[in-house]
């Protein structure tokens, strides 16, 4: 298990002072990003093998919603390897040692010269500890339109340079950003998930579709033939 405590800040809070969804996805990434460097498997052992971790689903549970400028723990461990996949936990504690925020991930290892799911090598997953899973929701990996929601398309989106990461990918957590911007910011959202399916580039146009249902929002983030990059589903 690897943690690190952080305090909410001002740039990581909305118009009620709390930790926007964004940002939690931001401090997730971070602290899986940390644990695998402070083992000696992460961006700089990967890079040089051409072998890059792909996050194919996230499900996110809120508790709470951290405050500015609330001290939080974020943490994080793997439970499971199997074949070129990687099942990964995540939290958020208060300082009291409370969870806030509970969240599930499933990583696939990738050839990125190729683009094909490569075996996890035996040096990797034996840098790890598994842990036993957190006692959370554990949902299909797949995220399906409820029946009879009707969709909305909103402005198309222009990939830019600052959606893309050090891998030269658009970054998991901006699929997030550019989906929340499209939807309701004063509703208190319980739960998120998301099923990433293509990959967007530089220059790419994204075309959102919200789908409003009872107690939920979905958004698919679409390519010009209406095939989706990523479907996001929203509780509230």
């Amino acid at each position: 298990m690897y943690s690190f405590d952080m305090k909410v800040g001002f740039s990581h809070s909305d118009v009620n002072h709390r930790m926007t969804i964004p940002a939690i996805i931001d401090a997730y990434q971070d602290v899986s990003c940390f644990h695998s460097e402070e083992l000696g498997v992460g961006f700089f052992y990967l890079e040089p093998r051409k072998l890059v971790w792909v996050l194919n689903y996230w499900e996110v549970e809120f508790i709470r919603m951290p405050e500015y400028p609330e001290t939080i723990t974020v943490g994080t461990f793997p439970y499971e390897f199997r074949g070129f996949m990687g099942m990964r936990n995540f939290f958020l504690k208060d300082e009291k040692g409370e969870y806030i925020s509970k969240a599930n991930s499933l990583w696939v290892l990738m050839d990125w010269e190729n683009m094909r799911p490569v075996k996890v090598p035996e040096e990797i997953y034996s840098a790890y500890t598994l842990e036993d899973k957190l006692d959370m929701n554990y949902s299909s990996r797949k995220i399906s339109i409820p029946n009879g929601a009707i969709g909305v398309a909103k402005e198309p989106m222009n990939i830019g340079e600052h959606h893309l990461d050090a891998n030269g990918h658009v970054n998991n957590g901006q699929y997030v950003k550019i989906a929340m911007s499209y939807i309701p910011q004063n509703r208190e959202y319980t739960h998120l998930r998301v099923e990433y399916r293509a990959q967007a580039h530089l220059g790419d146009l994204i075309y959102p579709m919200v789908y409003e249902s009872d107690g939920a929002v979905n958004i698919t983030l679409n390519n010009e033939e209406g095939t989706p990059y990523a479907c996001l589903e929203l509780k509230y």
